[in-house]
């Protein structure tokens, strides 16, 4: 009768896991970058600015991936357990978030 509670509380610390240093990752580059940014800030030349710049935007397209892994953590999660109807349940909403990014690029 505790196997459930287990794989529960397993399944919620791989998922806390991954966001939490998935977030201190996307801190650390935008960090990175702004202090390349004031170490060497870009006049439009290639430098170490622009790389402070590219840094932030690793960052922030970090932040923005984490809810999407997260998601494809758990299909994998429930793929394993052999849970089919939440597995379906994530796919679809993988699909989802693949057919807002296919817009958003038209």
């Amino acid at each position: 009768m505790s196997a459930a509670p287990d794989r529960q509380a397993r399944r919620d610390r791989g998922i806390a896991a991954l966001l939490w240093y998935g977030t201190w990752a996307a801190s650390a580059c935008i960090a990175i970058g702004m202090a390349l940014g004031l170490v060497a800030p870009s006049g439009g030349g290639e430098g170490m600015g622009l790389y402070g710049y590219r840094f932030v935007q690793a960052g922030v397209a970090l932040f923005i991936l984490l809810p999407v892994a997260r998601v494809a953590l758990m299909l994998a999660i429930f793929l394993r357990e052999r849970d089919y109807a939440y597995t379906a349940i994530s796919a679809l909403v993988l699909l989802i978030i693949a057919a807002g990014v296919m817009s958003g690029l038209h």
